[in-house]
C-alpha cells in the first residue's frame, strides 16, 4: 500500500484494447470519474452526458453497481472519449463493442474476477490512474501533490 487507503493496485483488472494481455499499450492521467447507480437510487445534478464532459489527458474511471446486467461503456463511448481526448478506461462493470474499441486503438481495462469496491480502496477525482498489460494502479492525488 502506498500508506493511504486511497491508493495501490487494482488486483484482477485486466487490459481487453486495443490488444488483450499484449503489447505496449499504457495509460497514464488524473482520474475522471464516474458512478453508476441503479435507477431511483439518487437524483442525478448532472444536465449533460458523463461522456461529453471528459478532460483532454485523463482516465475515465466507471464504477458499476454489482450486480448491474448492462454494459455501462460500448463503442460510441470510446469513440467521443477518444476525440475528447481521454487517454483510456477503466471500467469497473460490464463493458460492450469490444472490436470497436480495439478498431479505435483506444485503451480498457476491466476486472477479470473481482470488483474494485471489494479492494476496500476510493477512487477520486483527479487521483492519479496509470495501467498497462501488467495492471492497473492507482496514486492518489495528495501524494502526488506532496512531491511537488
Amino acid at each position: 500500500m502506498l500508506g493511504s487507503p486511497h491508493g495501490g493496485c487494482l488486483p484482477d483488472i485486466s487490459m481487453w484494447s486495443p490488444q488483450r494481455q499484449e503489447g505496449h499499450t499504457r495509460i497514464a492521467g488524473p482520474a475522471y470519474t464516474v458512478h453508476f447507480v441503479r435507477r431511483g437510487t439518487e437524483p442525478s445534478t448532472i444536465k449533460e452526458h458523463y461522456i461529453d464532459s471528459v478532460p483532454a489527458g485523463t482516465v475515465i474511471f466507471i464504477s458499476a453497481p454489482p450486480d448491474a446486467a448492462n454494459a455501462v461503456y460500448g463503442g460510441l463511448m470510446s469513440h467521443r472519449a477518444k476525440v475528447s481526448g481521454a487517454v483510456g478506461a477503466v471500467v469497473d462493470g460490464r463493458i460492450r463493442d469490444l472490436q470497436d474499441h480495439r478498431d479505435l486503438v483506444y485503451p480498457v481495462n476491466v476486472p477479470v474476477t473481482v470488483r474494485v469496491e471489494d479492494q476496500d480502496m476510493t477512487i477520486r477525482p483527479g487521483d492519479y490512474i496509470i495501467g498497462d498489460l501488467n495492471g492497473v494502479v492507482c496514486i492518489p492525488l495528495e501524494l502526488i501533490s506532496a512531491q511537488g
